[in-house]
């Protein structure tokens, strides 16, 4: 990498900025943390666009789903497998290489443009009094930038969707959303409790129940389901891009004002992917009888381990097709999530949602430097107590892979990937403590409903 010096001290300086300016309690207006997240995206963008060295994901997988775009061919099936999601995101490679962008600009011009709108989202997302502090911290954060600018990865763009979807789904009014309180699941726990289970089921399911009586218009009936479509619409739409987004469905969820916009908001996230599936023949020229076999690039994924965390300390640091490991880390990594949903039932949405995305990392078998932007936005919109340790952690093991490490021959390469890779297991005690375990019940109220207008009483002329 060429410019792995420039590129150094500009996040080495966004850093000390974002340190000074949360140790100074800074709250720029959001123009200007949105200048400055241009400003230094650009410049990166830019260096890396006339760099000699380009990754080889960027270069082999991203830019031939583009050039199948523009021949008429399914971008998973022409790029043999190294595009192995929905074509959402190959159809705008396809328009920018149509425009005659050179690629080195038009694949990263994708996601700069995202990350870039993530900026005020995550403001939104952190909402209060240093909701423009929180935006500068994320138009400075170094792998926000790495990812984007250099590497070109698609992270930024399924994040500014789903980002998008939280801030839709909470909608107005207080920042702080208790969890899993609605009157439906508090009622059937008192129910449970009062009659068992027998006895309850017929109250909380059956005609008249407690689930029917949920399932009925309430006031502002229309705005909530408009909501609820609007923000299952975004997710839909992050999971075109990738499809690691399902994690945030249930923190997107919980955000919804009742059951009947969570229904709607999971009705449109899954309208959209499929919408994507199905028009394949109309935009991309996939043949029908080619549609199973999209299916099943897109399902399938190498078990490759040794990358980080724990699985690189059986494989001598190196990549391995390990088939029971990766199952065994999947397995870890349902059976956590199970748990952190459970345990942050009752926490701010958004909270729950970072502890799901950094136990994954935590339990995680394989995993990509670009994962480590999953939690980014949400983390730095509500700070943990170990919420700088783990940034700074992150960014630091995924600077050294993307500036150093790219400095030598294959073969010391590989050398510097079988220590790199075993010294990530340092960082997952350090982002399970940046969870927010002093969060995990919302000390704000749960929103009362809406009095209908013709419920209120006039008063006297």
């Amino acid at each position: 990498m060429d410019y792995a010096f420039l590129t150094g001290i500009v996040l080495v300086a966004g850093v000390v900025l974002a340190l000074v300016a949360q140790w100074r309690d800074w709250r720029p207006p959001l123009v200007v943390a949105i200048a400055v997240g241009i400003a230094v995206r650009v410049l990166i963008m830019y260096t890396s666009a006339i760099d000699t060295w380009q990754p080889v994901d960027f270069m082999e997988s991203f830019k031939p789903a583009g050039e199948a775009v523009l021949r008429g061919e399914d971008p998973a099936l022409a790029s043999e497998g190294g595009w192995h999601f929905l074509p959402t995101i190959p159809y705008v490679y396809g328009i920018l290489l149509w425009l005659g962008i050179p690629w080195e600009y038009a694949g990263r011009l994708v996601t700069v443009v995202a990350d870039i709108v993530l900026i005020p989202l995550v403001a939104k997302l952190a909402g209060g009094p240093k909701a423009s502090l929180r935006a500068l911290q994320y138009a400075l954060n170094p792998l926000a930038v790495l990812i984007a600018s250099v590497h070109g990865q698609v992270e930024p763009v399924a994040l500014v969707f789903g980002v998008a979807a939280f801030v839709v789904a909470r909608g107005p009014g207080d920042p702080d959303r208790p969890g899993m309180v609605t009157d439906v699941a508090a009622r059937a726990r008192k129910g449970l409790a009062a009659h068992g289970v027998r006895a309850a089921i017929p109250r909380v399911v059956g005609r008249g129940g407690l689930l029917h009586r949920a399932l009925l218009p309430g006031p502002d009936d229309r705005a909530h389901l408009r909501r609820g479509a609007l923000a299952g619409l975004l997710m839909g739409l992050a999971l075109c891009a990738k499809s690691w987004p399902i994690w945030l469905i249930p923190g997107m969820l919980l955000l919804l004002p009742n059951l009947r916009s969570r229904v709607a908001a999971l009705f449109t996230t899954g309208v959209v992917p499929l919408f994507f599936l199905v028009t394949l023949p109309v935009f991309a020229g996939t043949a029908f009888d080619q549609l199973p076999a999209v299916i099943d690039t897109i399902r399938h994924i190498r078990p490759i381990v040794g990358e980080w965390g724990w699985t690189p300390w059986f494989t001598g640091g190196d990549w391995s097709l390990e088939p029971g490991l990766a199952s065994f880390g999947t397995n870890l990594i349902y059976a956590s999530v199970l748990g952190v949903i459970f345990w942050w039932r009752r926490a701010d949405p958004i909270d729950m949602t970072t502890a799901i995305l950094l136990v994954f990392m935590v339990m995680t078998p394989r995993l990509g430097a670009q994962y480590l932007l999953w939690f980014m936005p949400f983390l730095v919109a509500r700070p943990t107590r170990f919420a700088w340790p783990a940034i700074l952690g992150a960014c630091l093991w995924a600077g050294y892979g993307y500036l150093y490490m790219t400095q030598f021959d294959v073969n010391t390469w590989w050398l510097q990937h079988s220590y790199w890779s075993r010294a990530s297991i340092v960082l997952l005690p350090i982002l399970a403590l940046a969870m927010p375990w002093g969060r995990r019940v919302a000390t704000a109220p749960a929103l009362a409903p809406s009095v209908p207008a013709s419920a209120k009483v006039r008063s006297p002329a």
